[in-house]
């Protein structure tokens, strides 16, 4: 297959895997604002016995299927900023499932962020989509991934009120974006190393087997983030969540993939004005909705009013002075002297 035909069919799959991921991201997003989903211990538990959770879990299955795929076809920094249009395609989704139409200043953002999509595949090098890391620098993007996740869900239980839990929901949507973007590394590096072999010599089971676990815990981690994330709204998060992404695995694409920009050292800030494009788009798509409905408050059930205290009169205290108390055994003693009985009358 030519390179061309190759870009084409990973821009297709890239398509499909947007979609994929769109309709999960609305299905987690209504599952998380439903009443009945409950949070803190045993909110996991609850939520593997919804139907709609695995729903959800199936399409991002399929979306990620497509994206392995396309990465199999494109290099990765071409397949990874067209995730991105995971926005886009989410906002008809979302407004169709929430029953209103789609404002203006959303299309606005869609528009703007499709113009930055652009401007970052006109500048994306033809780097070769075999190459992959090695298994050391795996575990060093592993190791240090883990650390920033923790680092940025660290106070997830900090933050009072909508404000705490917007910047908690944004801190979970950071997160999970990363979690995606080093699962969509590793993949290409388990994908080539099934093909041609790891970087530095032949793969055996053990190293397959690891990267295995590690794209497992990363895209599951990536999932469950994401959830924690829509409990604050779909735009925001999702948006952040866009963002991330691409941006962990150009990262890892250009600094240890040898994967570059076209048009040389102006390829750099073309790409950078092409992301300040598309986060202007993306700034519209998370402003331009309806506000978020505000949280309903749990029923109170009302008390019964407690019964009145019952004065009760304190008993008389009994009197030192002697003159009273002789008043009292004079009356009393009248009261209590024996009646003697009448004689018989003769």
């Amino acid at each position: 297959m030519s390179t061309a035909a190759g870009t084409v069919l990973a821009v297709l799959l890239s398509l499909v895997s947007s979609a994929g991921y769109a309709l999960a991201a609305v299905a987690q997003a209504r599952l998380a604002a439903a009443p009945s989903t409950p949070s803190g211990r045993g909110a996991l538990r609850a939520l593997l016995a919804r139907g709609q959770w695995w729903w959800a879990v199936g399409l991002n299955a399929a979306g990620a299927l497509a994206h392995v795929a396309a990465l199999h076809y494109g290099p990765l920094t071409l397949v990874q900023p067209l995730g991105a249009l995971t926005l886009v395609a989410a906002l008809p989704l979302g407004a169709y499932t929430a029953r209103r139409r789609v404002t203006r200043t959303e299309w606005r953002g869609a528009l703007w962020t499709l113009a930055g999509l652009v401007g970052l595949v006109a500048v994306t090098g033809p780097a070769a989509p075999g190459e992959a890391l090695s298994l050391r620098e795996s575990l060093v993007v592993a190791a240090a991934t883990a650390l920033l996740i923790a680092a940025l869900t660290a106070g997830r239980r900090s933050g009072r009120g909508d404000g705490g839990v917007r910047a908690n929901g944004l801190g979970h949507a950071t997160a999970s974006g990363i979690a995606s973007g080093v699962a969509s590394a590793l993949t290409q590096t388990l994908t080539a190393a099934l093909a041609v072999g790891l970087p530095g010599g032949q793969p055996s089971w053990w190293q397959t087997t690891l990267l295995a676990l590690l794209i497992s815990a990363f895209a599951v981690g990536g999932l469950l983030l994401s959830q924690t994330a829509y409990r604050g709204g779909l735009a925001a998060p999702l948006a952040v969540v866009n963002l991330a992404n691409p941006a962990a695995a150009a990262v890892i694409g250009v600094a240890l993939l040898g994967e570059s920009f076209r048009a040389g050292a102006w390829g750099w800030p073309i790409a950078a004005g092409a992301a300040l494009v598309a986060a202007r788009g993306v700034v519209l798509l998370t402003t331009g909705g309806p506000a978020a409905p505000a949280p309903v408050p749990e029923p109170v059930t009302p008390r019964a009013p407690e019964p009145a205290p019952v004065a009760v009169p304190a008993p008389a205290a009994p009197s030192d002075e002697p003159g009273a108390a002789a008043s009292l055994a004079g009356a009393l003693g009248g009261a209590l002297t024996p009646v003697p009985e009448a004689e018989p009358v003769r």
